[in-house]
């Protein structure tokens, strides 16, 4: 069912041997930016024919109404508003701890340097439809936001056609009780273009966040600028890092949860153990029969995103899945902490047999909405850093200045912009300044 890949005795660069999934956002671009410039061009009108083409949805407004919101939380099953709840109270607790707060370095007697961390004024928060529904990314994307402080939040989100053509109501739920009041029935790329351009109903954004499918991904890339971007999300990704001691079962089931996700969802196991491979490998085909998705998860476990990588032992366990730079990271091995801390390069890290990813999809306290395709060995996942801005504020007074100006004034003469060097003579009097220095511009 899943594919093998054999390091062992391998001394070559790991990254372009292992499983991939196929993300062309290079060639989607061509087809989003039609899309994001009918919305530039046409708002609202653009948005509900290109809803009613893509969606199979007839949208009277783009906006959905606050009463339907708080409708949606009333008839909100009670499991899951614990459960959402519960997950917003973890979540609150593990990001309220990533504020930065304001620093001031006295760099000199009368100069000095404050970072001041501001949020960002307004954020769109894309939450995908598609094959399963997400609640729990609207507390993943929200819930760092207002912990950031950034004063205005939107949410939008495909429409349902099996809805009423409205978005999900446990969307909306989570909506509520997050005390989102702004939400869209917009998804796709045209989503994107609303929040970067602004439409009659929706007021443009300067930051978007949240993953989706590769449309959404070819339209953060193409109006990155016009508007920040947190990562241009691909196939979701799950690498086990394995032993003997791991417990077939549980390696199996984790592969599966990843895989139900999309046909496209990648999920590798690394091990140096030829017999628990055997082992998954029975598992995988034992569990895969009995799951509610198995034609979903069939086909993203006989992708060729997919596969058991078997090297010599943990070192080089280690770097391979720090060459795959997964999005999330299981370490089911002996001593998993000590293994865990040697890791460089992933999304997020489980430790042990009882942390499986889908703790921290719903419930661990940690952000979900993760780097993919690699990108982890540069990027993180999204935190309340991510709607923060640092901003340099410098305030010297006269003497500092002073006692610097020779410095920058060779400086600005050193990269030929002798103006630099003016700014600084114009504020005080001729003959006032020590400019004197044994350097001297060479000769060109």
């Amino acid at each position: 069912m899943i594919s093998r890949i054999d390091l062992r005795g391998s001394l070559e660069d790991p990254r372009d041997l292992l499983p991939r999934a196929e993300f062309d956002v290079e060639a989607a671009l061509e087809k989003v930016r039609p899309i994001c410039e009918d919305v530039r061009h046409r708002g609202v009108a653009a948005l509900v024919e290109l809803t009613e083409r893509f969606d199979g949805v007839r949208l009277g407004s783009t906006r959905v109404p606050e009463a339907e919101i708080s409708a949606a939380l009333e008839t909100l099953d009670p499991k899951v508003r614990a459960a959402l709840e519960e997950s917003i109270r973890r979540a609150r607790l593990v990001h309220h701890e990533q504020r930065r707060t304001d620093h001031t370095t006295q760099v000199v007697p009368g100069g000095s340097v404050t970072e001041r961390w501001v949020p960002v004024d307004r954020v769109g928060l894309y939450v995908p439809g598609g094959l399963a529904v997400y609640p729990s990314s609207v507390v993943m994307n929200v819930v760092p936001a207002q912990e950031a402080g950034v004063p205005g939040i939107a949410v939008t989100s495909p429409p349902q056609k099996d809805h009423g053509g409205r978005v999900h109501p446990t969307i909306l739920a989570a909506c509520a009780l997050l005390g989102v009041r702004e939400v869209y029935a917009v998804g796709g790329a045209q989503a994107i273009a609303m929040f970067a351009y602004g439409t009659e109903e929706c007021a443009p954004v300067n930051l978007v966040t949240g993953p989706g499918n590769i449309y959404v991904a070819a339209a953060k890339r193409l109006l990155k600028g016009r508007i920040g971007i947190d990562a241009e999300a691909g196939p979701t990704e799950i690498a086990v890092l394995a032993d003997d001691s791991a417990v077939p079962a549980e390696v199996a089931a984790d592969l599966i949860s990843q895989a139900e996700h999309d046909p496209m969802a990648a999920s590798v196991l690394v091990t140096d153990s030829l017999a628990l491979a055997d082992a998954v490998e029975v598992e995988l085909e034992r569990q895969v029969a009995e799951t509610k998705h198995r034609e979903r998860v069939t086909e993203a476990l006989t992708g060729r995103q997919s596969g058991t990588v078997l090297v010599d032992d943990l070192e080089q366990g280690l770097r391979v899945v720090n060459a795959y730079a997964a999005e999330h990271l299981e370490i089911q091995t002996r001593d998993a902490a000590a293994v865990a801390a040697r890791v460089r390069n992933a999304g997020a890290i489980f430790v042990g047999r009882y942390a499986p990813v889908s703790l921290g999809d719903y419930a661990a306290g940690s952000n979900h909405v993760l780097p993919t395709g690699g990108c982890a060995c540069h990027s993180s996942g999204l935190s309340v850093q991510s709607f923060l801005r640092g901003i340099h504020v410098i305030d010297y007074d006269r003497r500092a200045l002073a006692e610097v100006a020779a410095h920058v004034v060779n400086l600005a003469n050193a990269e030929d912009l002798p103006g630099h060097g003016d700014a600084v003579r114009a504020r005080f009097a001729e003959g006032e300044l020590d400019l004197h220095s044994d350097w001297t511009v060479p000769d060109a």
